[in-house]
């Protein structure tokens, strides 16, 4: 079977589980990349994307009667048909509804892979809108990453019959076994720093806990928007010297800093414009590790953590809760050995990389066959 996986990024470093996707799935699997529509095939260009180039289609779309991108689509469309695709998988809502009219002239069936952003933030929601309402009566299936964004996306109109639960996974065997009971009072949280991952809500519950056990320390991977707000924030508060801005960090330097964690902490909220969650792919890692997680019970993260057995769950915005779960645990080593060992050896088989990419790849296999 010959899958096309669909993404409109060109830089993939921070979504392991598009690259999973392109890796794993069995079968031939090629790629589509770079824009809404994509327009690399393979990492080579399908259309010339310099501006000249894009205007000169757009005047003789014009000039011919032609819908906007009706160029790019047909190359699209030509693509799919010579490589003899049988699916395609569009990594992101708004990269299903780019890709309906180039499948539809292919004959080949779209699955649609929802992550987060793309079935709650409202600007999404509105530029989308009539997007959505076609491609959830065209696409052959659905996919959710949490059981939350299942019910999102039904309330949006898509149906139930086509909507498939399938949290993308963690690799399992990237992360050595950790030892949180051996390890030093030293907190791990990855992600960009926006305002759905509440960063400075887990520097502002990370100094409550720095009060309770001065040895504490907070690490924090990654980049975005408001890093330095929450630099200023960790000054202002007194613990700048407890927290490490430790910038992005590739996979296996992440896997060895999990290894020595205390516990994983991740203050996950809905934003102001809806923005939030699916399954957050790194809450999965650290839970398979053997990290107890302290984290929002937010969308998919619910779905993972077990509150008081794999973890602490606190209600979005409640630092004083956040605070007091992570003191907990700084200054009790044996529940944190508790807690990392139920929550490796209690992860469910679905959050598990090999088992999310075999059911992904089933679903692609079932609509392949019935087209």
């Amino acid at each position: 079977m010959k899958t096309v996986v669909a993404h409109p990024s060109r830089n993939l470093y921070s979504e392991t589980f598009i690259r999973a996707h392109i890796r794993l799935l069995p079968g031939e699997v090629a790629e589509l990349s770079g824009g809404l529509p994509p327009a690399w095939a393979d990492g080579k260009p399908l259309v010339k994307t310099d501006p000249l180039s894009k205007a000169l289609r757009r005047l003789l779309g014009v000039a011919a009667g032609k819908p906007r991108g009706h160029f790019h689509a047909q190359a699209l469309a030509k693509y799919l048909r010579e490589t003899g695709t049988d699916v395609v998988l569009a990594e992101y809502g708004p990269t299903g509804v780019s890709l309906l009219r180039p499948c539809a002239e292919a004959g080949v069936p779209l699955v649609v892979h929802f992550h987060g952003y793309d079935a709650y933030e409202s600007g999404a929601l509105e530029r989308y809108r009539e997007g959505y309402e076609r491609l959830f009566a065209e696409a052959a299936a659905i996919i959710a990453v949490s059981r939350d964004m299942c019910a999102q996306l039904e309330s949006l109109g898509a149906e139930r019959a086509k909507i498939r639960y399938n949290p993308c996974g963690a690799d399992t065997a990237a992360f050595a076994e950790a030892r949180p009971g051996d390890s030093p009072p030293v907190f791990l949280a990855v992600g960009r720093f926006t305002e759905k991952k509440a960063p400075g809500f887990t520097v502002r519950a990370f100094a409550a806990a720095h009060r309770a056990c001065p040895e504490a320390r907070l690490v924090m991977i990654g980049e975005g928007p408001l890093l330095e707000e929450c630099k200023g924030l960790a000054a202002g508060l007194g613990i700048a010297d407890a927290v490490e801005f430790a910038g992005v960090k590739p996979h296996a330097e992440i896997a060895a800093r999990v290894s020595k964690a205390r516990a994983f902490v991740q203050h996950s909220v809905r934003a102001a414009n809806g923005d939030s969650e699916g399954t957050p792919v790194s809450v999965m890692e650290a839970a398979a590790a053997g990290l107890p997680v302290v984290a929002t019970a937010h969308a998919g993260i619910k779905d993972v953590v077990e509150d008081g057995i794999t973890g602490f769950l606190v209600a979005e915005g409640d630092v004083e809760a956040m605070g007091s779960a992570l003191a907990r645990l700084a200054l009790n080593a044996s529940l944190a050995a508790e807690m990392g060992s139920a929550a490796r050896r209690r992860l469910k088989p679905e959050f598990k990389l090999e088992n999310s990419v075999a059911s992904l790849g089933a679903i692609l296999k079932e609509v392949a066959r019935r087209a």
